[in-house]
């Protein structure tokens, strides 16, 4: 591409260039050693923005994909355009490819170019700003701009794994960088310079800021129990919700993922509830009159951008405290489970709010008596446990997953036998293959759906599905085949799932809690998948609180 002398981008074009690779690596460590180079040697501010890319703290209202998508029908057939978009399966990749080329037209953008000229533009200059970027761009960088417009990376890159990789340049502890990153703003000039050796660390002292999350290892049944002594853990329900951190410390409220996403926001109601001055590590329920209702009602409150009075009021959530992080300044992550439990029970019953209760202890003498504890549902709430978690009296408050500790014993998971129905593309390096996978099983001698998944196979295995699709699709809807599926013919997938509630906006009437591809019964006749019925009778025993 031709381009004006001494106007070339290094800096866009390194940006592109991580994400090009990071689109076609598949392993972690991988990934990891390509973000951690690429902070190591790119300039400030660039770097900054595109870690602030990678882990979502960066975005653009005005950047919107209809806007996109509108600006390149202006430039080609629509039609086309629509055809093009469904074989490629992503709206950036696909504006990239087709977008006219105008050798000359403008200069390359540097990536903090165009993050300075979207933060102060009016929304009737940035059609033309970003027009003039992509004629000026060549394919690789019109994709790179399009996904930092568009914040939809899908480069298998997460906020977490990007810490990582700033931890790791500068040969430091993730939950290091975790426990200041609340305090920093894009683009980071304060944290390169601590990781580079130039200042000190920033402040971990700001009020309302997030401690790394301490998490449990699954339980090997076979293995663990044999070697550990009943006596020197305690257990308590894992309650079926979102593992949350409630911090409220000089007058900062917040409530964070266990991620450290900010959700405050969205839980309005339960930001009023925290009257105390220290946080708390719980799980986000939907708690009525005391009593937990199932994940499925806590599900009409998460990910949306804005609450009404109805939501508020018929999804009231609320916090079941697990452990005390920090209580009135003191840091407490350093004192025994046994010292901080007695904290959290005083500090909980001091709340005056009965939307922040307090998860109780499950009292045992073996491992037989808690196996069976863990068959059964809480007393009172059927389907708001997914198993038992199991904590050292003697454990510190350690960000992580180290091994000991703690552990999580969660339920078998539920399995049936479902017919593939439909598939559609994935996105990202699954753009090319049809991943995401509708089944159905037999009601009344016909196929009825009951749930999609896109994960639980190899990528050998998703080869294999994705030539059975191609082979036996019978028609397309847009981005959908539909797969030949009957008595005589399908493909029968062994689908293992976490739990099932009732829906009025499935037409089975079930919807399931975490499907995923278990097996591929190559060898399973199409008419022997399971039946509606199946389902129902497995719902009424989880009602009954009788299901596994």
């Amino acid at each position: 591409m031709a381009r004006a002398a001494g106007y070339g981008s290094a800096e866009m074009r390194a940006f592109t260039a991580l994400l090009d690779r990071l689109s076609f690596t598949s392993s972690r460590n991988a990934k990891l050693v390509l973000v951690r180079d690429y902070l190591k040697t790119a300039p400030d501010p660039e770097r900054g923005w595109a870690l602030a890319t990678l882990t979502g703290e960066l975005s653009f209202d005005a950047a919107k994909p209809a806007f996109i998508r509108k600006a390149v029908e202006a430039r080609m057939d629509p039609v086309l355009f629509a055809w093009s978009y469904d074989y490629v399966g992503d709206l950036a990749e696909t504006v990239a490819l087709v977008w006219p080329a105008a050798p000359g037209a403008n200069r390359e953008p540097d990536l903090s170019e165009v993050v300075d000229a979207l933060k102060s533009a009016s929304r009737g200059e940035v059609q033309r700003l970003i027009e003039g970027w992509l004629d000026a761009l060549d394919p690789s960088g019109r994709y790179a701009l399009l996904k930092l417009l568009t914040g939809g990376l899908r480069v298998g890159v997460s906020a977490r794994l990007a810490k990582q990789a700033a931890a790791d340049m500068g040969d430091v502890a993730v939950a290091d960088v975790e426990e200041v990153w609340h305090g920093l703003t894009p683009p980071y000039d304060d944290l390169f310079a601590w990781l580079e050796g130039r200042t000190e660390r920033p402040s971990p002292q700001a009020h309302g800021r997030f401690r790394p999350v301490m998490l449990a290892q699954a339980l090997d049944e076979a293995a663990d129990l044999a070697r550990l002594d009943p006596a020197d853990y305690a257990a308590e329900w894992k309650w079926d919700g979102v593992r949350v951190q409630a911090v409220s410390e000089g007058g900062v409220k917040r409530l964070y993922s266990r991620t450290s996403d900010d959700i405050s926001a969205a839980f309005p109601d339960v930001i009023e509830q925290m009257a105390f001055e220290g946080a708390i590590d719980g799980e986000l329920l939907v708690l009525r009159e005391g009593r937990a209702a199932p994940f499925a009602d806590l599900q009409q409150r998460l990910n949306r951008k804005t609450i009404d009075a109805r939501l508020l009021a018929g999804f009231p959530a609320g916090i079941r405290a697990y452990d005390l992080l920090s209580a009135d300044g003191e840091d407490l992550r350093h004192r025994p489970f046994a010292e901080r439990r007695k904290r959290l029970e005083a500090f909980v019953g001091l709340i005056p709010s009965p939307r922040i209760d307090l998860s109780p202890l499950q009292p045992f003498d073996n491992w037989t008596a808690l196996a069976a504890l863990r068959t059964g549902p809480p007393e009172g709430e059927p389907r708001a446990a997914e198993g038992l978690m199991l904590k050292r009296w003697d454990s510190i408050y350690e960000a992580g997953r180290p091994r000991g500790p703690w552990f999580k014993w969660k339920r078998d998971p539920f399995l049936i036998d479902a017919v593939l129905m439909y598939a559609q593309r994935g996105h990202g390096k699954r753009s090319s293959y049809y991943s995401d996978y509708t089944f159905g099983v037999w009601s009344e001698g016909a196929l009825t759906p009951v749930g999609k998944a896109y994960f639980g196979f190899t990528d050998e295995e998703l080869k294999q599905l994705d030539k059975f699709v191609r082979d036996h699709t019978t028609e397309r809807f847009g981005p959908v085949r539909a797969v030949r599926a009957d008595r005589d013919f399908g493909l029968v997938l062994e689908v293992a799932f976490e739990g099932l509630q009732r829906s009025t906006r499935h037409k089975s009437g079930v919807a399931m809690r975490f499907p995923r591809i278990s097996r591929i019964r190559w060898d399973k006749p199409a008419r022997e998948a399971d039946e509606l019925s199946s389902l129902e009778r497995m719902l009424a025993a989880i009602e009954a609180g009788r299901a596994p």
